[in-house]
């Protein structure tokens, strides 16, 4: 990603940057919740200043410093709060107040509007970034202050240097069950890797993880449809229904920072990402999904018709008339899935083949761009 080289705040009139404070290990600080930029940047400059200057003579470390998180928004455009940017500083450390620390992150501009994302949901900003950003690789990591920085080396590693396509930081590997608080969240976790490793013969070791490095060429061969956290199984099965190198790197995971909340809910969002998975079981490998649900119908269909048949057989008569035209309607039903998933396999096949003209041919555009 090509980082801006600026930060400039002017903005239109009618446009005021608030700043809504998710959470700060020092509490005082983050109140009011909802502020003025320009406020929470008096406030946090003097106090940078001032912890900063109290150091301990031992060390020569700061005595005091705390974490801030936050979110940046347009308060003043119409009636509805635009998500803008969710960010974190550090107050103590000597790189003075939010909005200096943000110019030195070089993360935002809030002048452009541009990078003002309008629809919420986490797979509808990733579709806004692999759509509008070119780099030789991607990183993508959750803003919850979960997962540790010293692993992003070795997975960009992998991808510029092992021409990995995806790169999977994998906490269920390491402290994930041991510091996760919700203990349906490591189930939901386990289960969904389980199935999705066993319905596409695959190895992933952790599926829902939000820690990602990816290659250029699979950013722009990867259609985003998911509009919220079932992206990441969305990710995963794409690249293993097209075999693509993925590889997994071992990272650390800590649990939350006390007082800041999860926007995920263990049913809702647990359901959306079951179904996203059958969803694209059935578009990947349809001649097994509906070559089960022909198994099953025909199965119903024989158990149905069996006593019926029996009957026939002692009595010569069939007083259950009606079973047995259901049992002849679900047999039809059975052999008509089997039909269409042998008619979509051929239709899945070819998306395969098409897929892999438009791998070369972005990745012939991208060394082309490169000068290669």
């Amino acid at each position: 990603m090509e980082r801006l080289k600026a930060y400039e705040p002017e903005l239109p009139k009618d446009m005021e940057p608030m700043v809504y404070v998710n959470y700060c290990e020092k509490s005082e600080l983050g109140n009011p919740r909802c502020q003025k930029l320009s406020d929470l940047d008096s406030k946090t400059v003097e106090q940078d200043k001032a912890w900063y200057a109290d150091r301990d003579p031992k060390t020569n470390e700061p005595k005091m410093t705390a974490q801030m998180f936050f979110t940046v928004y347009y308060a003043e455009k119409g009636d509805k709060m635009l998500h803008h940017f969710q960010g974190k500083i550090d107050i103590g450390s000597g790189n003075g107040g939010i909005i200096s620390q943000l110019k030195m992150q070089n993360e935002m501009k809030l002048t452009d509007e541009s990078w003002i994302s309008y629809q919420q949901g986490k797979g509808n900003v990733i579709r806004r970034m692999f759509r509008e950003i070119d780099a030789e690789c991607y990183l993508m990591i959750d803003g919850d202050d979960t997962y540790p920085l010293d692993c992003a080396r070795e997975m960009v590693a992998k991808v510029l240097e092992h021409q990995a396509d995806m790169v999977v930081g994998d906490r269920l590997s390491a402290s994930y069950f041991t510091e996760n608080k919700r203990p349906f969240h490591n189930m939901g976790n386990s289960l969904v890797r389980k199935s999705i490793n066993l319905l596409f013969k695959s190895d992933i070791k952790d599926i829902m993880t939000g820690y990602r490095a990816f290659s250029y060429e699979f950013v722009k061969t990867f259609p985003v449809f998911s509009k919220g956290f079932e992206i990441e199984t969305e990710m995963t099965i794409h690249a293993v229904n097209y075999n693509m190198q993925v590889e997994n790197v071992v990272v650390e995971y800590r649990d939350r920072p006390q007082g800041s909340e999860s926007k995920l809910n263990t049913y809702s969002d647990g359901f959306r990402v079951i179904r996203k998975m059958l969803q694209l079981y059935k578009n990947y490998k349809p001649m097994h999904f509906f070559g089960m649900l022909a198994f099953l119908l025909v199965v119903v269909s024989v158990i149905l018709f069996v006593p019926v048949f029996l009957e026939y057989l002692n009595t010569g008569l069939v007083p259950r008339f009606p079973t047995l035209i259901a049992c002849g309607f679900i047999l039809l039903a059975g052999i008509q899935s089997f039909f269409s998933g042998m008619m979509l396999e051929v239709m899945a096949a070819k998306d395969r083949k098409d897929f892999e003209y438009r791998l070369n041919r972005v990745h012939g555009e991208h060394q082309e761009r490169k000068g290669l």
